[in-house]
């Protein structure tokens, strides 16, 4: 693996599970694998989960971490070649991406979508960047469409979870009270794709997301009706995306209760965390044995790990 900064990044995704799961019960068992490298985690926007468990997959394989928060702590970047830089911007990324690359040995970024301008977002323009100037593999940390490592851990908390060959799976909108992105359900719908699941997607009208992503995917505006006999409700709010960043709908009605649950196989409740409580989901919900936010926040290591494990074993 050279790159990982999509879910189409992932070849073998049984192989890369299997993986993650021998790295879960001897996390610490190959410190010399990252000896003497470093990976440069760049944030260009807030991060918990992902900076923590990454940071955490990459000092269990040995290697040296070097965290910035690039909005406050670095020069402001210019991505659009060409640009005269009489603005803001004191540095372009032909040249920061270049310089990083002569520090670090891998290169990972997190940036998040204008939400305004859907033709800047879909091009990725700061992931991209760094993919056409930095000299080092490049990891996504979370995009403007995608959320790959997200995606990585979502699919081993479901191996680990689920009770049949071909569960049921449903990801549905919740509502909140601000425009979100596109990136984490985009990338659960393509990894819900490579695995063998009976896979549903449940959102009001309106909140349609890229048919590119849900091709082929069932679609229903009936929450009750997707989550009837699910063995798994993964929750997630996303703007729209025809009416581009807008927030269509904070119906409550969305909000999943224990009632909702009820209609379910004795699901398990999902979620990629932050969440917002009793409004994407009741207490009652996610203080209930049948949530497991905590374990799948925890994937999060083991599918960075993975991930990084199979960028070093390319480049030595």
């Amino acid at each position: 693996m050279k790159n990982f900064t999509s879910v189409d990044d992932v070849q073998d995704l049984e192989g890369l599970l299997s993986l993650a799961k021998i790295i879960k019960a001897a996390p610490f068992s190959h410190p010399e694998k990252g000896r003497n490298k470093t990976i440069g985690l760049l944030f260009f926007n807030p991060s918990l989960r992902t900076r923590l468990s990454t940071q955490k997959a990459a000092l269990n394989l040995g290697m040296n971490a070097i965290v910035m928060n690039l909005n406050t702590e670095g020069w402001s970047l210019e991505f659009e070649d060409g640009a005269v830089m009489d603005g803001t911007s004191a540095e372009h990324v032909k040249e920061a991406a270049q310089v990083v690359s002569q520090y670090c040995d891998i290169i990972a970024i997190r940036s998040f979508p204008t939400l305004t301008d859907k033709e800047k977002d879909e091009e990725e323009y700061v992931i991209s960047a760094f993919l056409k100037y930095a000299s080092v593999p490049v990891i996504s940390l979370e995009g403007s469409t995608e959320h790959p490592l997200q995606a990585v851990a979502d699919a081993l908390t479901i191996e680990e979870y689920k009770k049949t060959d071909r569960p049921k799976v449903v990801l549905t909108w919740a509502p909140h009270p601000k425009a979100l992105p596109h990136a984490v359900p985009n990338s659960f719908v393509k990894m819900m794709k490579k695995v063998n699941v009976d896979f549903v997607i449940a959102h009001p009208e309106g909140y349609s997301l890229n048919q590119k992503f849900i091709a082929g995917v069932t679609v229903t505006h009936n929450q009750d009706e997707a989550f009837a006999n699910a063995d798994f409700i993964y929750a997630k709010n996303w703007s729209s995306y025809d009416d581009y960043g807008k927030i269509l709908s904070t119906d409550p009605s969305w909000t999943v209760t224990p009632e909702k649950m009820a209609l379910t196989n004795d699901a398990k409740f999902m979620h990629c965390l932050p969440v917002r409580r009793n409004m994407i989901v009741t207490d009652a919900v996610l203080d209930s044995e049948a949530s497991i936010v905590i374990p799948q926040a925890n994937n999060r290591t083991f599918a960075a790990q993975a991930i990084l494990t199979k960028i070093l074993d390319n480049e030595q």
